[in-house]
């Protein structure tokens, strides 16, 4: 293959299954020797992942570079934006936060002018020391009202020279009329991008859909270059959503005794603006550990461990909390001596009290007062990977946080980069639970003050796990994909006499 191939994955809709085929499309490629780099030019997404040298990106393209057996960098996500509210996000260019900004604010004529170049200049950048690159689309390509500033799409293709192939849900229905009404709404030039289809999410008989993918052929002049199955438990880090991504691989398992004499049931806070929840997949990935998000406080009853998550805006979680119960139900928890983790914003939520003029601009608000701790925000963001010990295990972390936490003292013993008061632990460390050997500890600990006679698995490694999920992905490809017609595009760029499908988007750019 000759240096430099790319393809863009495009959609019918969001969680059409471009993440997957994404991801499945680099591990098959790494599995043949080859160079490979994902890239998404934007994405919107309260799961981030921090960079060895302190970048953000999303977390889905960290799971990408996995997959494709890379190093993480901001080069594979240039622009990444992390909501605040419904109107506005933080805008996060090249791994660093630059500042708020309103959906009108940027999508403004300047964004396209000043975005594109920098997002092409980071794809050519990755092509021009990878064998392939293969990118993520956002949304749909089919959003005409968006199409005049798009970088991350039809615009990147256009303007980098990729070939498109557009995934659609069948599982959702409709997607004959998704396939043809994404390609007949895009402009004569738009539509020259557009080079085949995968059907994701197919149950059944795949020679009773054949018909179909022959009339699509004859209406758009375009292939369709694979046809995915179902498949449960797919582990990916979601770009935003509730599921946990091991959960599926976990449900089928939980079915044989765990290791030990009993379960032990994890519920999650689903507060507003989550972020990170894939912190608790490395839970959901044990042998008896059930895992679920929770909004109600009688839903805590039956729980030996309450997770308040990671959350973008932590004050608006503090009052959700509150308006819910959830927060008088926790006290009362941590009153019996019964455990509770809070991770990042929910370890701020569990202090004494937070100064916000940053965030929310709410000003100082009483948090749960569980811990010690105080919380001031700084404009400045900590994006970290700090190591360290707790419990007598290593443990490897990463952190995404503007919130300071200035430590009051009473706590019964430092835990990680927070501390733990009786049965209420706290950190602002994402991922680490991910090392084997503490969350094993952590579990113990968890399962003694519970009174649970549960016992970790002694042979659960979650990184083995991830790679057995990303090796399915690049399965489903090679199984289930043209990867012959998938390399041609990759190497040949975008195919010549694709034919124009009328009528056209009305105003569309050409």
């Amino acid at each position: 293959m000759t240096l430099g191939g790319g393809l863009l994955i495009a959609g019918t809709t969001s969680d059409a299954g471009k993440s997957v085929v994404t991801a499945g499309i680099c591990r098959w490629l790494a599995r043949k020797g080859l160079r490979v780099a994902p890239f998404k030019a934007q994405n919107m997404s309260l799961n981030s992942f921090v960079t060895k040298d302190g970048a953000e990106i999303g977390r889905a393209q960290a799971m990408q570079a996995a997959a494709a057996r890379a190093e993480p960098s901001a080069l594979m996500n240039p622009v990444l934006l992390k909501p605040g509210s419904d109107r506005s996000s933080q805008v996060v260019l090249l791994g660093k936060p630059v500042g708020e900004m309103s959906a009108r604010g940027y999508h403004a004529e300047w964004r396209r002018e000043g975005l594109l170049e920098t997002v092409t200049d980071c794809l050519n950048e990755l092509r021009r020391t990878h064998d392939a690159v293969i990118c993520e689309g956002a949304g749909s390509p089919a959003e005409i009202n968006l199409r005049r500033t798009d970088i991350v799409n039809l615009g990147l293709a256009r303007a980098a020279g990729l070939p498109v192939v557009v995934v659609g849900d069948i599982d959702r229905g409709g997607v004959f009329a998704s396939f043809f009404g994404t390609t007949a709404l895009l402009s004569r030039e738009d539509q020259r991008h557009i080079a085949a289809y995968v059907v994701n999410k197919f149950r059944g008989d795949v020679t009773l859909l054949e018909p179909g993918l022959d009339m699509l052929r004859d209406l758009t002049g375009r292939p369709t270059v694979g046809v995915l199955p179902y498949a449960h438990g797919l582990g990916i880090d979601e770009e935003d959503g509730l599921r946990v991504s091991l959960r599926g691989t976990v449900r089928e398992s939980v079915v044989a005794p765990p290791h030990g004499a009993d379960l032990l049931r994890v519920a999650v806070t689903a507060v507003p603006l989550m972020s990170n929840f894939t912190d608790v997949d490395a839970l959901a990935a044990e042998p008896g550990v059930i895992v679920r998000f929770v909004d109600r406080p009688e839903e805590l009853a039956d729980a030996d461990l309450v997770v308040l998550p990671g959350t973008r805006g932590t004050v608006r979680a503090l009052e959700w909390l509150r308006e819910r119960g959830l927060a008088d139900a926790i006290a009362r928890r941590a009153a019996e001596g019964r455990p509770v983790l809070g991770i990042c914003g929910g370890f701020q939520a569990l202090g004494e009290r937070i100064e916000d003029e940053v965030e929310s601009k709410a000003g100082t608000v009483a948090g749960l007062g569980l811990l010690p701790v105080r919380v001031r925000f700084a404009a400045g963001k900590t994006l970290a990977r700090p190591v360290g010990e707790a419990l007598g295990e290593r443990v490897e972390g990463y952190e995404i946080h503007h919130g300071i936490a200035e430590l009051q003292g009473g706590g019964d013993e430092p835990f990680l980069d927070g501390c733990r008061v009786g049965s209420v632990w706290g950190t602002h460390w994402h991922g680490s639970l991910e090392s084997d050997g503490f969350r094993r500890a952590f579990l113990r600990r968890v399962a003694e003050a519970a009174g649970r006679a549960f016992v970790p698995a002694p042979d659960t490694r979650f990184g083995e796990l991830r790679e057995e999920q990303l090796d399915r992905l690049g399965d489903l490809i090679e199984e289930h994909a043209d990867t012959d017609a998938l390399l041609r595009l990759i190497e040949g760029g975008v195919p010549d006499g694709l034919p124009f499908v009328p009528p056209g988007a009305p105003g569309g750019t050409d």
